[in-house]
């Protein structure tokens, strides 16, 4: 590698000269296979790694890492994002206790404006408690899980959720009781939420108007009638009221 010509001394008569240090890394890939790995993201969005095994097969002599770097280098990769953290692998309790277990999910509204139905039911007694809010995020949650207690005769000992943005790290902070996150892509971990879910929407819901007036007026007529009044054949036809209060 040439050495850095030196500046020109006043009155010298020293001719000025550039470095003679090459512009090119000898191993640097070729423009084609630059243009290959990017034409072949692009075409189905894949992976990296599926990339580098498709050029492969293709005949493209790259390295994996080579690919990542390109793709990096020209914005095409889907990082992680730095806000995410990994969530607590807490097992799954036992509901033995009214409060014990209580899951919590977001029904997304989105037309004819998008709105959204927070819902929150314990897996003991099946008491549940819903609320409109205009937008979803971790402190729309925070609020619908303080007005949830305060609605609620006993106290939460866990929280259980899914992976949503509203359910994610500051969540788990600001919540002030335990949270865990269900198994990914595993909707059955919150079952009987699901289930209330599917039954708010066809005994209530899809009655009125889809506006947020109108449905948090819907659910403040039926949650009564629900918790106080309704019988659950998985309760053995007891209420709700009737499970927590004989606890």
């Amino acid at each position: 590698m040439g050495k850095k010509a030196e500046p020109l001394r006043r009155g010298s008569l020293q001719i000025p000269t550039k470095s003679s240090r090459s512009k090119r890394h000898p191993k640097q890939l070729s423009s084609e296979v630059i243009e290959a790995i990017i034409t072949k993201r692009l075409a189905r969005n894949r992976c990296a790694e599926v990339v580098h095994y498709e050029l492969t097969q293709q005949g493209v002599v790259v390295s994996l890492s080579s690919v990542k770097r390109v793709l990096k280098r020209y914005r095409l990769l889907k990082e992680r994002s730095p806000w995410k953290r990994p969530h607590d692998a807490t097992i799954r309790p036992e509901a033995v206790a009214p409060g014990s277990l209580v899951e919590i999910d977001t029904i997304h509204i989105v037309r004819p404006k998008r709105f959204y139905v927070y819902t929150i039911l314990d897996v003991y007694s099946r008491w549940a408690h819903a609320e409109v809010f205009q937008k979803v995020g971790v402190t729309s949650t925070l609020a619908f899980v303080t007005t949830a207690q305060q609605q609620s005769p006993f106290s939460f000992s866990l929280l259980q959720s899914d992976h949503g943005s509203e359910f994610a790290h500051g969540f788990t902070l600001g919540v002030g009781v335990a949270h865990r996150h269900t198994r990914v892509r595993t909707p059955n971990d919150n079952a009987h939420l699901e289930r209330f879910n599917r039954t708010v929407q066809e005994e209530c819901l899809y009655h009125v108007g889809p506006t947020p007036q109108r449905y948090q007026a819907a659910l403040d007529a039926y949650l009564p009638y629900y918790n106080n009044e309704r019988s659950h054949l998985s309760l053995n036809f007891r209420t709700p009221r009737e499970v927590f209060t004989s606890y």
